[in-house]
């Protein structure tokens, strides 16, 4: 044990080290007021999961994570953010009805009176008969398990077209916030009093934000600040680049079924950020941290401006609050920019190591046969570089201490499949290819091993599924973890 507290100490030494000597892409890396936990694997990277849709909350010493999955709803639950990437998904919810168990979308889950309500959309296969719907879970835990409770269904809009549940929670009063029809959208804002945490009460009122794009208004979120409730909202058509954040306000005393009292703000308040390769960022909550005293966007956003609902990541940064008591959400940072763990987080010792070499911990990389290297891929790779090859027999291998490693690089139309293996066992065949260009994806999540020093060798095959134009592989970034 003394050991691996030697190591780990040695390893995050070398990530303060290295933050401060590399971090032109890490935005928000070790500012001032940097707590202590920094120096002993206080940090993070997205992505969290490769999933949309995220909602996170931390409860019973955990981060507890949902994101779309289409046929289930599954959550990643870990005690460190640095962690949740790779945590194993727990299958908390699978429906038998036909009616509402397919493309099960944006659940979110909320606690009361010692209960968990899971509050989620689904269909039948067809997307215009999506509905609103709310489990119960049989004991205090989020990740269940959990039983059927209701249908959402405002009067008003007994068969009506509805997404994105959310859970407005005003002047001790609950309150079904979701997208759906309503006089200004087919997807607009409506917000319906509820009697309870499963049954709406009334009516929903249809609430008209503004959004830059004349397609939707969706999931809409909520914080309570300042005497104010902030409701943000993503706007746009998910598969556009252009997908964003904007944002109303609400007096605390005013009654939120009154569309007048809800108050404008001008512009998107998170949006795209092209230099940092962000496009898209959108349907978002937010969390506190573990002691409580940071809040914390977590959201989806893609590498690519093509139009695709693909490549769609799950990644949270710290948001803050501005003079006027209004939130300041920031701009969205480059997928893989280090930033420091919510306060409170005990972190868990991970490091990266670069296909260059570099690491901030123990680790290195090595290669055989010739590579090409470069920064053509820019903010689409960790620290704008990779390596990448087409001839069959090239390998590149990560050397390690740890207990799992993640391998993240670019998907492309030109890549071909590698053959992955741990500590030179049997081979697995991993397809790089991508129809759309794509950066710093999960190639490959190794299984668990016993903490040691373990090995991960790419082998370039050369082969190519019928797809591909090419039998590339690229090699970008390592995430190694300790626990």
């Amino acid at each position: 044990m003394r050991a691996r507290f030697v190591t780990t100490l040695v390893a995050a030494l070398s990530a303060l080290l290295l933050g401060l000597v590399w971090s032109p892409q890490a935005t928000a890396t070790l500012t001032e007021g940097a707590r202590s936990a920094a120096a002993v694997g206080g940090t993070f990277r997205n992505p969290l999961n490769t999933g949309p849709d995220p909602f996170v909350t931390y409860t019973n010493g955990a981060y507890h994570l949902t994101t779309t999955q289409g046929d289930s709803i599954k959550m990643w639950r870990s005690p460190s953010l640095s962690t949740l990437l790779k945590s194993d998904p727990i299958t908390v919810w699978r429906d038998t009805d036909p009616s509402r168990n397919k493309n099960i979308w944006a659940a979110e889950f909320y606690r009361f009176n010692n209960r968990w309500y899971m509050y989620y959309t689904a269909d039948d296969g067809v997307d215009e008969r999506h509905r609103l719907y709310v489990l119960e879970s049989d004991a205090d835990d989020p990740a269940g398990p959990y039983h059927f409770k209701a249908k959402l269904t405002p009067p008003n809009h007994v068969d009506d077209f509805a997404i994105d549940p959310g859970i407005l929670q005003h002047n001790g009063r609950l309150y079904l916030a979701y997208s759906g029809i309503n006089a200004h959208q087919h997807n607009g804002l409506n917000i319906a009093p509820m009697s309870n945490p499963y049954t709406v009460s009334g009516n929903a009122v249809a609430i008209n934000g503004a959004g830059g794009c004349p397609e939707v208004r969706e999931g809409p979120e909520f914080l309570y600040r300042n005497g104010r409730t902030w409701m943000t909202y993503s706007t746009c058509d998910t598969g556009k680049p252009d997908y964003q954040v904007w944002m109303m306000s609400l007096p605390s005393g005013a009654d939120p079924l009154v569309p007048g009292n809800w108050q404008q703000h001008s512009g998107p308040v998170f949006s795209r950020n092209d230099a940092r390769g962000v496009f898209g960022p959108g349907h978002h909550a937010f969390f506190r941290s573990p002691d409580g005293t940071e809040d914390w966007i977590v959201y989806h956003a893609k590498t690519t401006s093509v139009f695709t609902y693909s490549d769609r990541t799950t990644r949270a940064q710290k948001i803050s609050w501005r003079a006027d008591g209004s939130p300041d959400l920031g701009a969205p940072l480059a997928l893989g920019a280090t930033q420091n763990l919510p306060s409170g987080d005990p972190g868990s010792g991970n490091h990266w190591i670069n296909d260059d070499g570099r690491s901030s911990g123990n680790g290195t990389v090595t290669y055989q046969g010739a590579w090409n290297s470069g920064t053509g891929c820019a903010a689409q790779c960790f620290w704008s570089d990779d390596h990448w090859s087409d001839r069959a027999g090239n390998t590149a291998t990560f050397t390690f201490t740890g207990t799992r490693i993640a391998l993240l690089s670019v998907k492309d139309t030109g890549n071909g499949i590698a053959a992955i293996r741990i500590d030179g066992g049997a081979e697995q065949r991993v397809d790089f290819y991508g129809a759309i260009r794509t950066g710093e994806t999960l190639q490959y999540l190794s299984p668990r091993l016993a903490y040691g020093t373990h090995t991960l060798q790419i082998r370039v095959t050369g082969e190519r599924n019928p797809s591909s134009s090419a039998g590339f592989v690229s090699v970008d970034r390592a995430e190694v973890y300790t626990d």
